[in-house]
């Protein structure tokens, strides 16, 4: 089921791809595995899955530990900052960073083990009251202020849209994402790459790729329902 799921899915990115005049090399695909066992991921390993995404720290870092061979994980849910201490150095990038105090504490994380960590800086694009991100205004400044942490790197932006059941609706949200990251690209700011968009979840992916994502989170096509009970 989930090696169908998963040529489902990249089929779709591909079609997305191809609609949109990009290569299907360009974007990648993040597998949200939260909630979900460890054979799961293991599962889509051998159907050549590399990157993980998961939302809670303690989740991400005992599968860190078990997985039978290095994968990539992402962090892409809210990060704490008193949790900071266990996913640096065991992310291959933190897409939530969403103020300077955070950033602030992952540079001080960072410097203790003397690595870079990679991130991107989060926006609430549709300004829901119920999502973390900052403001798009905002986003500028505080790139400027984490650029000048010598033990971060951002490397884009990231984006959780409003759930809709018409992924149409997201598609202008989409668009301005794209934009602001092209305006703060353009302005070359040291230690700012700007290379990443990570907006695009399962309902609108196909959308965010035709607006320019490159990087979508996609867990419940591949992995089914999930069960926050247990």
């Amino acid at each position: 089921m989930l090696a169908e799921n998963l040529k489902a899915v990249q089929e779709n990115i591909r079609s997305a791809c191809e609609k949109a005049g990009r290569s299907y090399e360009d974007v990648k695909l993040i597998a949200v595995s939260k909630t979900k066992p460890l054979s799961d991921i293991e599962t889509l390993i051998t159907c050549g899955v590399n990157d993980f995404g998961e939302n809670k720290v303690q989740e991400l870092t005992e599968k860190y530990e078990n997985v039978s061979r290095p994968v990539n994980f992402h962090l892409i849910g809210h990060l704490q900052t008193n949790k900071v201490k266990y996913v640096v150095g065991k992310t291959v990038l933190i897409h939530s960073v969403d103020s300077l105090h955070l950033a602030q504490e992952i540079e001080k994380e960072s410097a203790k083990k003397n690595l870079v960590s990679d991130i991107l800086i989060q926006i609430n694009i549709a300004n829901e009251e119920t999502k973390f991100g900052i403001r798009p205004e905002e986003t500028e400044e505080l790139v400027r202020a984490v650029s000048k942490m010598p033990h971060i790197r951002i490397k884009g932006l990231m984006t959780i849209a409003p759930f809709v059941q018409n992924a149409e609706l997201n598609r202008g949200l989409f668009r301005k994402m794209h934009q602001i990251l092209l305006d703060i690209k353009s302005q070359s700011i040291d230690n700012v790459d700007m290379d990443i968009l990570s907006m695009g979840m399962t309902n609108d992916y196909r959308v965010a790729i035709e607006e320019g994502s490159n990087m979508v989170r996609v867990g419940t096509a591949i992995f089914g329902a999930r069960n926050y009970n247990i």
